[in-house]
């Protein structure tokens, strides 16, 4: 009782010497420290203490502390534990599992006085447990030293490392640590997926996209990416590719990624495009290769009629054809060119040699407007079979922007009918800024137009044979033309939307 007395008395005295509102605070939290310290010293057998068979410690939060600056692991918006680690089995073993970490809250560090020298206490309330940032400490009474155990030196340890990683953390991803449950054992793997060009709002996609990608093992993700980078993925496309196909960072190289890409050699697709089929199609690596994308390459040889020798060339134009329901893209694709152009299967084989984008368009909003666009110029469907089959492309290309601009400079200033179209197809895949328009100017200037239609033939070849076999000028003349009537029309444009 003369303990308890001499703590009362010691708030008192600080009280009547009119202390400022903080310092009385602390003070009061350093004599409660100690009281409570007291308390359990006799509680363990002191003096006028019998041993106790179980003891209840004592969390004190200084009333001047904010328990909330430092988030708690909580669960996920959809109710799931946030595990920080990697399903595989050999990438657990440096990594502390401290289960404590999922459901304690922190308070801030407070000082106090140790034997008249100053000390520091992380005090946490969670597991009704006191931790302290020395290995031991002796009590204020006796001076007998209470020692710790060495699983609580390693948490005291852990809990500083993680106050660091967190509050680092808000300086670092100050918009991520606000819109996500950010977990601080995420932090190695933001670091190394920010050196591909991601951001914050890239990272916020991710998680709401497929989170436990954010939860991989920063050395299992560069072991994965560093794979894609050696089967020639550019570092430029990696972001692309985590924002459309996060998971990818799960994928292992043994029993994935190397299946995988083995799959695609296999098709006769050469080294160099690998990285280009992946960053096109990165969802690929999520299709199982034997029941999946096997049964496809089946299905476009047996079924639509593609000859094996070209499954390279058609994956090369189009990746996406491995990851849709090829089934239904061909036949309701097929159907409607049958009926609505009389087209054979050979044809539309042709047509999705050439251009398998083919299978991806819309009918009502792709090839439909684009086939009634060919009819309302004049051409019978026999023609637009021709012209398709052909340049299957012209089924891409903008009605507006593309396809009614060259026309029109067919009809007017090239004085040629829709016929020639017939003939040279190739007319509606130039561009008319870069190639058709400079190419007919520049003869103009010269005074070299041929009489009649112009001969669209002098629009195919390179602008070297072009210059040598009809302008008979050098090559930088020509382009310095080009430049100039490139630069009068963008001043135009532009004068115009002023």
């Amino acid at each position: 009782m003369h303990m308890l007395k001499h703590m009362l008395t010691s708030i008192r005295a600080a009280k009547k010497t009119k202390k400022s509102e903080s310092a009385a605070a602390e003070e009061e939290d350093k004599t409660c420290y100690r009281f409570w310290s007291y308390l359990s010293y006799k509680s363990n057998g002191g003096p006028l203490g019998k041993p106790a068979t179980s003891i209840r410690r004592i969390v004190v939060l200084a009333k001047h502390s904010n328990p909330k600056i430092l988030k708690t692991n909580r669960k996920s918006r959809f109710g799931q534990a946030l595990s920080p680690y990697d399903t595989d089995e050999d990438d657990d073993d440096d990594v502390l599992q401290d289960d404590w970490l999922s459901d304690d809250e922190f308070a801030d560090v407070s000082d106090f006085d140790v034997n008249g020298k100053k000390s520091k206490s992380q005090t946490i309330n969670g597991k009704n447990r006191v931790q302290e940032r020395g290995w031991a400490m002796r009590s204020f009474d006796s001076g007998q030293s209470t020692k710790i155990s060495k699983s609580e030196k390693m948490s005291s340890l852990q809990l500083n490392r993680d106050v660091k990683l967190v509050r680092n953390s808000e300086n670092k991803y100050p918009w991520l640590s606000e819109e996500i449950n950010l977990d601080s054992k995420w932090f190695p793997l933001l670091d190394y997926l920010s050196t591909f060009g991601l951001k914050e709002s890239h990272f916020i996609q991710i998680y709401e996209r497929h989170m436990p990608s954010l939860q991989i093992n920063v050395c299992s993700a560069k072991e994965r990416l560093d794979y894609l980078l050696s089967v020639g993925v550019k570092h430029r496309d990696v972001r692309r590719i985590i924002l459309r196909q996060p998971q990818i960072l799960e994928y292992t190289v043994e029993n994935n990624l190397k299946c995988h890409v083995a799959f695609l050699m296999g098709l006769g697709i050469p080294n160099s495009r690998i990285g280009q089929i992946i960053a096109a199609a990165p969802s690929l690596f999520s299709y199982s290769v034997e029941n999946s994308l096997k049964p496809t390459v089946r299905y476009l040889v047996e079924e639509v009629g593609i000859k094996e020798k070209d499954l390279g060339k058609v994956i090369q134009l189009s990746p996406q054809i491995l990851v849709q329901r090829i089934d239904i893209s061909w036949n309701t694709r097929y159907t409607f060119l049958s009926k609505e152009l009389g087209a054979t299967k050979d044809c539309i084989v042709k047509m999705v040699t050439k251009h398998p984008q083919l299978l991806h368009y819309s009918i009502d909003d792709g090839l439909l407007p684009r086939i009634n666009f060919l009819r309302s110029i004049g051409m019978r469907n026999s023609e637009i079979l021709k012209v398709l089959t052909s340049l299957t492309q012209v089924l891409s290309l903008s009605l507006e922007d593309n396809l009614k601009p060259k026309y029109l400079y067919l009809v007017n200033e090239l004085n040629n009918e829709v016929k020639s179209l017939i003939k040279y197809p190739m007319y509606l895949s130039l561009s008319l800024d870069q190639r058709i328009r400079p190419r007919h100017k520049f003869l103009v200037s010269l005074k070299k137009v041929p009489k009649g239609p112009f001969p669209l033939g002098l629009l195919v070849p390179t602008d070297e044979y072009f210059c040598q076999q009809w302008a008979g000028t050098s090559l930088d003349k020509y382009l310095a033309f080009r430049q100039r009537l490139l630069l009068k029309k963008f001043a135009e444009e532009y004068k115009g939307k002023m």
